[in-house]
Parts: structure tokens; sequence; C-alpha cells
């Protein structure tokens, strides 16, 4: 199959590409930039433009069976200027669903979007929250263009955690250089709450199994575990080997700012994925651990 990853040079869209690589898929990237150096995927074929500024083609989407779309900004990606009505509009309720329906008209067959489980789980967050609400928008205006000869679904995962190698989020170093003991500044808390956490790793079993098996028009709901934000962080120091363990204070945290919390502080998100959906789309379960482990790992070789 080939296939067009949108944001395929970022850890989600990354880590997708070498898994469907390793599927068999012939698989371009498309991003704004060139992939960082050292990366696997700045070997990849690449096409150039920004679905925001609406500067993709029909020519360029037409060679590709399929598209898995990675790129949808959120609020830890947007500047706190950046995040108005107008920005939202443009970076998810509109661009998203007029990206897809470009790729309908150019004769692409399969398209998975990569959403956001906030309005999945909670729609009455999308009253009160304009990124829930633009999410909600872009997920259901994407599923709106559902037809016999455009299959369309929507993946909406929680918290997602991994790396690609050559590449960790700055926010992931940070844990793992505070885990390892390295950055004293910072208080060993965390604060109360917490939420469902996804491996990158799962998260790209689930979008190959997707473009295989998902029903055109369908929203699922994708995760794994559900922990504390306290635990998630412990994790960080249990794995690098350090026996701080961390506390649950009640307060605006460094590492996890009260802006980024978007269920508020103190509220935990817990769900379990439907198991059928599970095994319809293939992803494991039970990789959280593992997954740290990784990101621990990976921050050493960077």
């Amino acid at each position: 199959m080939k296939t067009l990853i949108v944001g395929g040079t970022g850890m989600i869209g990354g880590n997708t590409a070498l898994h469907l690589r390793h599927l068999g898929h012939d698989v371009t990237l498309a991003a704004r930039k060139p992939a960082p150096p050292g990366t696997p995927m700045a070997d990849m074929p690449t096409i150039f433009g920004d679905y925001t500024k609406r500067s993709f083609a029909k020519a360029d989407l037409a060679p590709f069976d399929a598209v898995v779309f990675a790129a949808g900004n959120d609020i830890r990606h947007a500047r706190p200027d950046q995040q108005t009505d107008d920005f939202w509009r443009m970076a998810q309720s509109e661009g998203v669903p007029a990206f897809a329906a470009l790729a309908r008209s150019a004769g692409v067959r399969r398209f998975v979007q990569l959403g956001s489980y906030y309005h999945h789980l909670r729609p009455d967050m999308a009253l009160t929250n304009p990124y829930v609400r633009a999410r909600q928008l872009a997920d259901a205006g994407a599923r709106a263009l559902a037809s016999d000869d455009f299959n369309i679904c929507t993946l909406n995962p929680p918290s997602i955690v991994g790396a690609v190698p050559g590449l960790v989020a700055p926010r992931y170093v940070t844990l793992a250089a505070w885990g390892k003991g390295l950055r004293s500044e910072l208080p060993n808390t965390a604060p109360p709450g917490g939420t469902n956490y996804m491996s990158v790793r799962s998260l790209a079993q689930a979008i190959a199994g997707a473009l295989e098996n998902a029903a055109t028009g369908r929203a699922y709901l994708v995760g794994d575990e559900n922990l504390s934000f306290r635990d998630f962080f412990q994790l960080f120091f249990d794995l690098a080997g350090n026996p701080v363990q961390i506390e649950t204070v009640d307060a605006d945290n460094p590492l996890l700012p009260d802006a980024f919390i978007v269920q508020g502080r103190g509220n935990q998100i817990e769900y379990d994925p439907d198991p059928q959906e599970t095994a319809l789309l293939g992803y494991d379960r039970g990789d959280i651990r593992r997954a740290v482990a990784e990101v621990v790992k990976q921050t050493e070789q960077i």
C-alpha cells in the first residue's frame, strides 16, 4: 500500500512510518521541513507542505492509496499567543476536514486521522474548552466525508509515550534527566489527578490495524493504562534506579503545568478501551513501562 504520513517527521508519525514500512507499506512522509539529521525519517522520501496553509495540491496526494494524518496541533504544540479561535480553526476544526476532503478528491481510498480522547470521553468539555471543541469538530467533520470509496476513521488516543532514535520530545528529555537525579532544581512532586497513557508503539500498531480493518466513518477510542500523574512520574525514577519517591502536591507543577491538564488539576480521566475494538485494531496493551524505559535509554544516546 502506498501510504503518506502527514506529520511523519515527528515522534508519532516517525514511529508509524517505521512500523508501516516494516509491514511492507511503501511509505512517504509529508512535513513542513526535513526530518532531523540522524533520525530514520531523514532517509525517507518526503513531500513538503503545510496543511494549515492549504499548500498541498490534489496532485501531491493522488499517488497514494492511504493517508495517515498525524499532524494535528494540540495545546503543547501551540504557543499561548497562538491559541486563538482562528488558530484552532486553521489547525483543527476546518484545517483537518479540508485536508481530508482534498485526499478524497485526489482518489485516496483510506484515511486515518489521529484525534484526541477528550471529546470522545467527555463531550461536555467541548462546551467550555476551545481546544477540545476544535478537536471534536475536526473529528466529526473529517468522518462526515466517509463513503464506500473513501474509508476514513479517527483514532482518539490519550497521552502518548515514546521516542524515535535520535528524536526525543523535550518534555521526556527533562523527565528522564529528572528521574536520574540531574535536575535538582525541580521539585520531586506531581500534581493530583491522572490520565490514560499509551505507548507510541501501540498507537502505530493501531494505525496499521485501522488501515486494514477500520469501518468507514467510525471513531475508535484507543488507550492502554490508567495512571496517576504521580505514578507516571515515578516510573522515570524507578527505571533510572533512583530510590527517590515522588509526592503528590496540590499545586501548579513545572513539569505538568495546569495549562496542560485539560481536565483540570486533581481530576483523573480513566477508561478501558473496548476489547473488541482493541482486537480489531490489533494493538498491544501493558506497554507503558517498556515505553518509559525506551525513552530513558534514548535520552542517553542524544
